[in-house]
């Protein structure tokens, strides 16, 4: 049985880290977040400590370790802008990492965490549920089978709306989430690439606080992108519920069908983690590097390969 912290644990996605660590017959030891709404810790570890200031969960953590009691693992849930600083705690401390997406907000991040693993002799792993999702894993295999010449045309469609609080929250500020892309998008780029291999194009159509939208080129496919969290732009056929959403996925004109399955990728990730199979820094570069582009380059005005709902943003 391996000894968890877990920071963050107030986050929207710390419950699947909860269940994960309980289901893979593991022990939470201590908790930190600087929000003290985690009540969900007692369905699962009521008998976790639990600071709500870093200095007081790192001074847990260095006593613990004097005491010869040191963790196995720290599973980060922090803010994004947090990821970076985090993991180098964890690392100072020769503590395994399992950080959330986006792993990072800036690619050269990635270079000094790996300085960090080299010199501290912990390892950086990572969530990218997407690529044990078994759909995404049949798609990878049909492509992969297909004409080597095949170049596939995908569009990628994500709308999942939010509140007032989101852009007054950390997520709204850019330099803490890395923007609407990154914070919703990251996974998708990762499985993009995992899919259809290296990215050769990148063009940003439209971005602003709540919409982005582009085309991506990979080896193997040609991908219209529209991510976006304002409820004004979802189609009719949203799913209704606590929040309304619309996800799509299209190959070649053929719906992706991958709604379902999600709860147990988190579990799912933990398992290979723990059995030294787990997605690593390398493994996220291609991603970062691909949503730090779109932040950053400049915003094509007449594109020749639009998104559909782009006309919808632009009227």
């Amino acid at each position: 049985m391996k000894n968890f912290a877990l920071i963050g644990a107030a986050g929207y996605i710390a419950p699947r880290h909860l269940k994960a660590i309980k289901d893979t017959g593991n022990n939470l030891a201590v908790a930190m977040d600087v929000n003290d709404s985690v009540g969900i810790m007692d369905s699962h570890f009521p008998e976790a400590e639990f600071f709500t200031e870093f200095e007081e969960f790192a001074a847990y953590v260095e006593d613990q370790e004097i005491k010869g009691n040191k963790l196995d693992y720290v599973a980060i849930c922090s803010p994004n802008y947090l990821h970076a600083p985090h993991m180098k705690f964890a690392l100072q401390h020769g503590i395994d990492v399992i950080c959330e997406k986006p792993l990072v907000l800036h690619s050269e991040d990635i270079d000094m965490l790996a300085e960090y693993e080299r010199k501290y002799g912990a390892k950086v792993n990572s969530i990218l549920q997407l690529r044990l999702h078994d759909s995404i894993i049949a798609l990878r295999d049909k492509v992969a089978s297909a004409p080597k010449d095949k170049v596939f045309d995908v569009e990628l469609t994500y709308l999942t709306s939010r509140g007032k609080w989101y852009l007054k929250s950390w997520k709204g500020f850019d330099e803490k989430s890395g923007g609407v892309a990154t914070n919703i998008g990251v996974h998708f780029y990762d499985m993009l690439h995992f899919i259809f291999g290296k990215i050769v194009k990148s063009e940003v159509h439209y971005r602003d606080d709540k919409t982005s939208s582009g085309y991506l080129e990979y080896e193997r496919a040609r991908v219209r992108w529209f991510l976006s969290i304002d409820a004004n732009n979802l189609p009719s056929n949203a799913v209704q519920g606590e929040k309304l959403t619309y996800r799509s996925i299209t190959i070649e004109g053929e719906e992706l069908e991958f709604s379902g399955g999600f709860t147990e990728l988190h579990t799912r990730s933990y398992e290979n983690i723990l059995a030294g199979n787990g997605y690593g820094l390398e493994e996220n570069r291609t991603a970062i590097e691909t949503v730090e582009q779109l932040r950053l380059q400049p915003i094509v005005d007449n594109p020749a390969n639009p998104h559909p709902l782009l006309a919808k943003v632009k009227s």
